[in-house]
């Protein structure tokens, strides 16, 4: 029985775990979120998650509430060691890149994107002043690497992916970042890969 993914198509955050699973091949039943009337802050979303947010995912008993958590759940269950690696350094360096996702990505282009498309009451100068920071260090980074924190594609570039890919609908487009630029378009040409609207 496929797992379910209780989903917003706009949401960053539920577009990783799709975009894991389409990568992986992985079995996904989708099950939209009526995200405007408030249903992931109501019974019988709010049961699974407390924390009245999505995506939520369910796994037979299991239920997970964490993007970057859930990424982690199927890669390891899959048991797809080139995906996340349990050798310790290449773990740890996975995990950094999961925080950064976390943080920097999410309070950067992340909350510029929550302003612009969405509204949300933010200081929209502080998170394009975030996002030009970590879009700085990305770019540097990737300019002498293809992936985050591997020689290959990892959960850590899913997990920073969409948000930096999204930064334009939050006025942080990625112009003057070219090293990022080439790798959102590695991502996008992995077998499997599936979209979302903006990318």
């Amino acid at each position: 029985m496929a797992a379910k993914l209780y989903d917003l198509e706009l949401s960053g955050n539920c577009y990783k775990v799709r975009l894991l699973c389409a990568l992986l091949g992985v079995p996904l039943e989708i099950i939209p979120v009526d995200f405007l009337s408030g249903a992931h802050k109501k019974s019988p979303l709010s049961d699974l998650n407390p924390f009245g947010e999505i995506p939520i995912f369910q796994d037979g008993d299991l239920v997970l509430r964490d993007s970057q958590a859930i990424l982690v759940y199927i890669a390891r269950k899959w048991v797809r060691e080139d995906w996340l690696p349990t050798n310790a350094e290449e773990l740890a360096r996975v995990s950094e890149w999961l925080m950064v996702a976390e943080n920097e990505i999410a309070r950067g282009p992340n909350d510029a994107r929550l302003h612009d498309k969405f509204g949300y009451k933010l200081d929209v100068d502080q998170a394009r002043a975030k996002a030009a920071r970590v879009l700085g260090i990305l770019d540097q980074h990737l300019a002498t690497r293809s992936w985050l924190a591997l020689g290959r594609p990892t959960i850590a570039d899913i997990a920073c992916m969409p948000y930096v890919a999204l930064g334009h609908e939050g006025g942080v487009p990625l112009d003057g970042y070219p090293a990022v630029a080439a790798w959102v378009s590695r991502i996008k040409a992995l077998p499997g890969f599936i979209g979302m609207p903006a990318i």
